[in-house]
């Protein structure tokens, strides 16, 4: 089969790696295969949050599986995302380091609340159009996932940290299942998701879909019972739990329907399932069959359209949110992308897929700049880094909002704040261009740029600015900030030089 219209999503969860391959047709995405494999990297986290070396290469082979199934896509067909394990992991740097070559794309890691929204648009694109008010319930390895919507658009989205995973290692850590540890499990679940009787009253949702691990999972048990296909009722959970009470292990449970690699974390599950029934007084949940990798799949063509792309409509929230100057903004957007496409070797008109990303990144960094200014004109930049790097923004990943929030940070002032990020010659491309853009726009008018010069030559880490005298005769305030900026590169390993000729 020919891999150019096929797409494919990697959920990395705490439990499970799953891999999903649709193929578009007609707007919409058919599954072409599903793999799926036990991975239990959620099992794998120590007291101080570092991730064992087991559980790393439980990962790594795994990927390694994937990665033989997804050669020969493009990098605009796959999307590759981590939650909450990788969000805890204090050394996952070490794993998406090695996970990314073995894999051969990117994984980003996702916040909380844009796992939420990925798993909303997974359900909803899977359900029929209709204007009932929705509550999506999505219990993972070590996060719990709540939210409010209708259609395709999610309204209200939170992350709590509470899991199968997670709760089974803490109130089941021998295995035993009895009373009071189910007791124990669900106050300490409903002690973490009591905020939530404030955010899902029941007076705001209609029907409540459970999406993934823990409902599915509940969902054939209680089908294979005797219980109508894909609804789960409280008096399944009481059956259920009384099960798992008469089995007392794992191993000696016995019924119908309940997978090997669920067994050991099914109590943890159950446990957060009550309590989020009895919390948000929950009568009947229906097993949805979209799931975070199929909203990572539905975003990834998203992307591929600006106009659709949620990361767009973001920036331009908060541009407004934090009241900066959009006309400057856009004139420092312009510039640096001009800049930047010289520098990457392109004509204005002659951008591929991936030139087109790294000028939407440019131009985003460009309308964010001055953000900080709503908090203080001294030291803004660092300010709107801040921001940034502490915003929650639909559709961007954490390490995205990160590269972004360092864009800011290094746009103005000295550069040796920013030494890790200048090992890579992409991001030192946009920070120049950026960085040049602000000095030619400093009189918040249209710069003059038709007689500048630009190129770059990233092996020998060195940029070159041409400048006509008679543009520097013309423009000296700007001749003079471009060659105090060849001064600010000169101790970063980077070399800016300015030639007026």
């Amino acid at each position: 089969m020919q891999t150019q219209s096929l797409f494919a999503a990697i959920d990395l969860g705490s439990n499970s790696f799953r891999l999903e391959i649709g193929q578009l047709e007609a707007g919409h995405l058919r599954r072409v295969e599903y793999l799926k494999e036990t991975v239990r990297q959620g099992n794998g986290l120590d007291a101080d949050r570092n991730l064992s070396e087991d559980a790393m290469q439980r990962g790594w082979d795994c990927l390694a599986r994937f990665a033989e199934r997804i050669a020969g896509f493009q990098p605009h067909q796959v999307r590759a995302v981590a939650t909450q394990t990788m969000r805890e992991a204090r050394n996952r740097e070490i794993f998406l380091a090695k996970a990314k070559d073995i894999l051969g794309f990117p994984i980003e890691v996702i916040a909380g609340r844009e796992e939420a929204r990925l798993i909303y648009l997974g359900v909803s694109h899977l359900l029929p159009q209709s204007p009932e008010r929705r509550l999506v319930v999505d219990i993972g390895g070590r996060s719990t996932e709540l939210i409010l919507g209708q259609n395709a658009q999610a309204q209200t989205l939170e992350s709590y940290r509470v899991g199968s995973v997670a709760w089974s290692m803490k109130y089941f850590p021998d295995g035993q299942w009895t009373n009071s540890a189910f007791k124990a499990a669900e106050i300490a679940a409903k002690a973490i998701l009591d905020e939530a009787q404030m955010l899902y009253p029941r007076s705001s949702w209609d029907t409540c879909y459970g999406s993934s691990g823990t409902v599915g999972a509940v969902a054939d048990v209680l089908a294979l019972a005797g219980w109508p296909e894909g609804l789960i009722t409280r008096d399944g959970l009481d059956w259920l739990k009384d099960k798992l009470l008469k089995a007392q292990k794992p191993e000696y449970l016995k019924i119908e329907g309940i997978k090997e690699d669920r067994r050991p974390v099914i109590g943890g599950g159950l446990a957060v399932l009550r309590a989020v029934f009895d919390l948000l007084q929950i009568d009947e949940m229906l097993a949805a069959q979209g799931a975070l990798r199929h909203g990572a799949l539905y975003d990834l063509l998203d992307r591929e359209s600006p106009q659709d792309d949620v990361r767009a409509h973001m920036i331009a929230w908060l541009t407004q949110r934090f009241g900066a100057d959009l006309l400057q903004a856009e004139r420092v957007s312009s510039t640096a992308q001009t800049l930047l496409t010289h520098m990457l070797g392109k004509g204005a008109h002659d951008t591929d897929t991936e030139t087109a990303r790294h000028l939407r990144k440019v131009h985003w960094a460009a309308q964010l700049h001055e953000v900080g200014m709503r908090i203080s004109h001294s030291d803004y930049h660092k300010h709107g880094a801040y921001i940034l790097d502490n915003t929650d923004l639909p559709g961007f990943t954490i390490d995205e909002l990160h590269r972004l929030s360092q864009l800011v940070l290094g746009h103005r002032g000295k550069l040796r704040k920013l030494d890790a990020p200048l090992q890579d010659p992409l991001f030192v491309q946009q920070l120049m261009a950026l960085r040049m853009s602000v000095i030619l726009c400093h009189a918040r008018r249209d710069p003059d740029t038709s007689s500048i010069e630009l190129s770059v030559d990233a092996t020998r880490r060195t940029a070159r600015l041409k400048l006509s005298a008679q543009w520097a005769e013309q423009w000296p305030q700007s001749a003079h900030l471009l060659s105090e900026e060849s001064v600010a590169w000169f101790k970063t390993g980077w070399e800016l030089k300015v030639q007026v000729l």
